[in-house]
C-alpha cells in the first residue's frame, strides 16, 4: 500500500476538486427555494460515504435529511463521533461578493465561496482523511461515526427531534447508535494565521425578551409626563441596573457558580500574545471595555457577560413626536461560563426585574433559549492525542483556547451522551463566515486532512 503522507500529497488536487464540487451546490437551508439543492448536497455526501464502504443511512425527517455513516467497530479502540453540517447561510447581499457565491474562486491561496469554512470545507477534511486512510493502511484504527445535518444554520430542528427519539439510526434508538468515547467537530477557527488551536471551552447562553406595558395607549408627554411611569424610561433603567460601572452583573447570586481560571490557564492566555491593538483596529473601536480586573481574552472566553441585543419603543419615524409610549421591549442575553445553570440564572433574573420594576408598569419576561457552557479538562488524553495529530498536520503544536460563543450540539453531546468534544478548527477568524466573500485557506484545508488522518492513529493508540 502507498504511504499515507505521500498519498495525501499526491491527491491534494483531487481533494480540492471534491471541495469545489460540494461548494457549487447552493445548499441554503433557510430558504425553501433551495430545497432541491439541499437534496443534491445530501445525495453527494451519501454517495461519498457509500463509496468508502461505510454503513450509511439517509435519515428522512420533516425537513432536510440527516446523514449517518459508520465504519466497522474496532476492538479495544475508541469510538469517535464526527459532526458537521452541509447547509450554508444565504449568500445575500449578492452585490458584495467579488465572485459568485456558489462558484468557487481561488485568490491568494484561498477558495472563496459560501460554505467554504462554515462548514463544508472543515468537515470534509475528516471524510477525505478516512478515504486516505482506507486507501493506504486498510481498516481504520478506531470506529468512526459521521453525523451530518442539514439545518444547523436555521435551528437544527430535525437534529433535535432525532436526539429526542423521533427517528431511528440504522434501526437503533439514536442515543444508542451515537454512543462514542469522544466527538470531533471542525467548525471553529485557529487562533491566528499559522497558529493552530484546539478550543477546549465554550460559553453557555441564556437569551431573553422583556416586554413592558404602561398606559393603555401612547400618551402626550407634555400632558402626562411626570405623572405616569414611562415604559421606555423604565426599560432603560432596568437594563442599565443589570450591570455596574466595573462590568459586574448585579443579579443576586449570579456569580455563585462561576469557576475562575486556574493560574496555569491565565498564564497560558498571556503567552498567546493577543494583539489588542489589532483587535481594536479590526472592529473599528478605540478602546476595549469589560469586567474590571480581567484581560480582554479572559473577558471574551472565560467570564460571564451581559449584552442588549435589540431595543424598541415609542416613535421611530422622521422628525419629532412628543409621545410617552405605552410599550417598550428588549432582547438581551447572558453568556455564561461552565457550571453556571441557565435555569437558575433565569429564575434570579425574573425576581430581580420584578423587584425593580416601577409601579404602573406590567412586566413580562420571555425565556427564548438557553444552553450551559462546556469545558474539556486540559488533562484529557483525547486533547493530548489531538495535539499530537495537529502537530503532525500543521508542523507545530496547537495552542489551547476558549471561545465566547455557544455550540448547542456540543452541549447536547455532553448532557445526552456524556461525551466531550474535540473542537478542531482549521479556519481563520477573518474567513467572513455568514458574510460576503467567505473563504478558506487551501493550505489549511490540506493540513486539516493530514491532521485528521493522524488523529485516527493517535486516538487508536489510546485504547479503551
Amino acid at each position: 500500500m502507498p504511504n499515507l503522507d505521500e498519498y495525501l500529497e499526491a491527491n491534494a488536487n483531487q481533494f480540492q476538486e471534491a471541495l469545489f464540487e460540494l461548494l457549487r451546490i447552493p445548499s441554503v437551508s433557510a430558504d425553501p427555494a433551495y430545497s432541491e439543492d439541499m437534496g443534491r448536497a445530501a445525495d453527494w455526501l451519501t454517495e461519498k460515504f457509500e463509496k468508502l464502504g461505510l454503513k450509511t443511512e439517509r435519515i428522512a425527517t420533516s425537513s432536510y435529511p440527516i446523514l449517518y455513516a459508520e465504519s466497522p467497530p474496532v476492538a479495544d479502540a475508541p469510538v469517535v463521533l464526527v459532526y458537521g453540517h452541509y447547509d450554508v447561510q444565504p449568500p445575500d447581499p449578492l452585490d458584495e461578493w467579488e465572485t459568485p457565491a456558489f462558484e468557487p474562486s481561488v485568490r491568494n491561496g484561498n477558495v472563496y465561496a459560501r460554505g467554504a469554512t462554515d462548514d463544508k470545507g472543515q468537515f470534509l477534511t475528516h471524510l477525505l482523511s478516512v478515504e486516505s486512510w482506507l486507501a493506504t493502511r486498510g481498516p481504520l484504527p478506531v470506529q468512526i461515526k459521521f453525523l451530518i445535518e442539514g439545518e444547523e444554520e436555521c435551528g437544527s430542528e430535525a437534529l433535535n427531534e432525532l436526539l429526542d427519539g423521533k427517528y431511528t439510526i440504522l434501526g437503533r434508538p439514536p442515543l444508542e447508535a451515537l454512543e462514542a468515547d469522544v466527538a470531533v467537530i471542525s467548525d471553529t477557527s485557529q487562533f491566528g494565521p499559522g497558529r493552530p488551536a484546539i478550543t477546549y471551552g465554550l460559553k453557555g447562553i441564556a437569551y431573553f425578551q422583556v416586554n413592558l406595558t404602561g398606559p393603555n395607549q401612547d400618551l402626550h408627554s407634555g400632558s402626562f409626563g411626570g405623572a405616569v411611569s414611562n415604559p421606555a424610561n423604565a426599560l432603560a433603567a432596568l437594563l442599565a441596573s443589570l450591570i455596574d460601572g466595573d462590568g459586574r452583573i448585579q443579579i443576586p447570586g449570579f456569580y455563585d457558580d462561576v469557576i475562575g481560571l486556574t493560574e496555569s490557564e491565565r498564564k497560558q492566555f498571556e503567552e498567546l500574545g493577543f494583539d489588542e491593538a489589532a483587535f481594536k483596529q479590526q472592529i473599528g473601536v478605540d478602546a476595549v471595555t469589560g469586567e474590571k480586573g480581567f484581560s480582554t481574552l479572559e473577558r471574551k472566553w472565560a467570564r460571564p457577560t451581559f449584552d442588549i441585543n435589540g431595543l424598541w419603543s415609542g416613535y421611530q419615524g422622521e422628525g419629532a413626536k412628543t409621545v410617552l409610549p405605552a410599550r417598550a421591549g428588549a432582547k438581551f442575553s447572558f453568556r455564561l461560563v461552565p457550571a453556571q445553570d441557565p435555569e437558575k440564572i433565569a429564575s434570579a433574573l425574573k425576581s430581580y426585574l420584578q423587584e425593580h420594576c416601577p409601579p404602573g408598569i406590567e412586566l413580562e419576561l420571555q425565556e427564548m433559549h438557553h444552553a450551559p457552557g462546556v469545558v474539556v479538562p486540559l488533562e484529557s488524553p483525547y486533547l493530548s492525542a489531538a495535539s499530537r495529530a495537529i502537530e503532525a498536520g500543521f508542523g507545530k503544536l496547537p495552542v489551547y483556547i476558549r471561545e465566547g460563543g455557544s455550540i448547542p450540539i456540543v452541549t447536547s453531546f455532553k448532557t445526552l451522551l456524556n461525551m466531550d468534544t474535540l473542537l478542531l478548527g482549521w479556519g481563520q477568524n477573518d474567513d467572513n463566515i455568514h458574510s460576503p466573500n467567505e473563504k478558506f485557506s487551501l493550505e489549511d484545508f490540506q493540513k486539516g486532512i493530514r491532521s485528521s488522518a493522524h488523529l485516527w492513529e493517535e486516538l487508536g493508540q489510546l485504547g479503551r
